[in-house]
């Protein structure tokens, strides 16, 4: 019998698939491992399977005795159950009601000029840098920052006092920096809402602390939930993105030949970089089967979307970087009830980023080499800490 593996995975790169995780995925696609704090999970890695059970609802976020439960990590946010185990799809079903309105694809392409208007002024003043630069501060940071600021309607002067409260909510390793950080950014959260509530702007916190029947307390627990996902995944994303690019110059030197095919492009560097997340957690709110696997009322499942989105039965070659692709049935964004809601979002920050930076620096290139990169595995998103670049 195999040991059971235990996580995170070893990691050679920031792009490549973990090579235990690789070996996992040859044997099957259910696979019993052991969690970062040393709970037992279900990981599964297979796309089909993630997929479907993305959208099963005998699988949640919430578990009727929580302190007991099997956690994925430390993080007091993310690392075990959320919820009330009794009203749990009610309760997210209402959530995204009241977010939805706020990303509707109008809305979002509203935002196109202002985005590419700061995008722009982000890359006059990296122009200004003798080369090598850090692409990941000039770039890949400010600009989600900027454009959540804006739509959220958080002042952007706060920006260094929330990405500390953020980044420490992500801690997966200290459970009670994590609890400050989420205190923090409630705290913080609901001062935004009494002021939106005395002077109202066009922002979604305004918007939402409008909506009848919505608490501050409420309202400023969803407006620091979209502050945090609408900036940290976007950042991590932007920077493994272009670094994928770069690690491929033909993929590159496509895109400066070919600009158009920048939308296929970004469905790519969110399907190929190999992270090693350790699976979304959900907890079998029955008894179950996946894929011929007994899983128990109250078991943690891990589903894998870095492994499904590289699963060879679902795109031919899954290491090879393509921007052309035809299958674009990642699964970066989730799928079914819990897709993310600012997934228009983040692929108009993307196309926009690798739009502007084909034109303007067509001679992009790594300043090292990129197993020489280090990757941030004390928070849950993992991205890069710098990008150096010449061009």
């Amino acid at each position: 019998m195999n040991p059971v593996a235990r996580l995170p995975f070893e990691q050679e790169s920031p792009l490549q698939v973990p090579p235990l995780l690789r070996e996992l995925q040859q044997r099957g696609t259910v696979h019993r491992v052991r969690t970062a704090v040393g709970d037992e999970a279900w990981l599964v890695t297979g796309h089909a399977e993630v997929r479907r059970l993305l959208d099963d609802d005998r699988l949640g976020r919430s578990h009727p005795a929580p302190e007991t439960a099997a956690r994925s990590g430390e993080s007091a946010l993310f690392g075990g159950p959320l919820g009330d185990f009794a009203t749990e799809h009610a309760d997210h079903a209402r959530m995204r009601s009241l977010l939805r309105p706020h990303f509707t694809p109008g809305r979002v392409r509203a935002l196109r000029p202002r985005v590419a208007s700061l995008t722009e002024r982000l890359l006059d003043a990296f122009a200004e840098h003798e080369p090598p630069a850090d692409l990941h501060a000039a770039l890949a940071l400010p600009l989600p920052i900027l454009v959540i600021c804006e739509l959220l309607g958080v002042p952007y002067a706060d920006r260094d006092r929330f990405r500390e409260w953020t980044q420490a909510a992500a801690d997966v390793r200290d459970r009670a920096r994590s609890q400050w950080g989420i205190g923090e950014l409630f705290g913080y959260g609901r001062s935004l809402v009494a002021r939106k509530r005395a002077e109202p702007e066009d922002d979604v916190i305004s918007r939402l602390a409008a909506t009848e029947g919505v608490s501050d307390e409420e309202a400023a627990a969803l407006a620091m939930a979209l502050l945090f996902a609408g900036h940290e995944t976007t950042v991590v994303q932007i920077g493994l993105g272009v670094l994928l690019l770069l690690t491929w110059p033909e993929q590159w030197q496509a895109l400066v030949d070919d600009p158009g095919l920048v939308p296929d492009a970004v469905e790519e560097i969110l399907r190929a970089p190999g992270k090693a997340s350790g699976g979304l957690p959900r907890y079998a709110r029955t008894d179950l089967e996946i894929d011929g696997v007994a899983v128990r009322a109250g078991e943690l499942v891990l589903l894998d979307l870095g492994a499904a989105n590289h699963d060879p039965a679902a795109f031919p070659d899954p290491d090879r970087v393509d921007v052309t692709r035809a299958e674009h049935g990642h699964l970066a964004f989730g799928h079914g009830p819990r897709y993310c809601l600012g997934a228009p979002l983040a692929r108009l920050e993307l196309e926009t980023v690798l739009t502007q930076l084909v034109v303007r620096f067509p001679g992009l290139r790594l300043a090292t080499g990129p197993a020489e990169l280090t990757v941030r595995r004390d928070v849950l998103t993992a991205g890069l800490t710098e990008l150096p670049v010449r061009w």
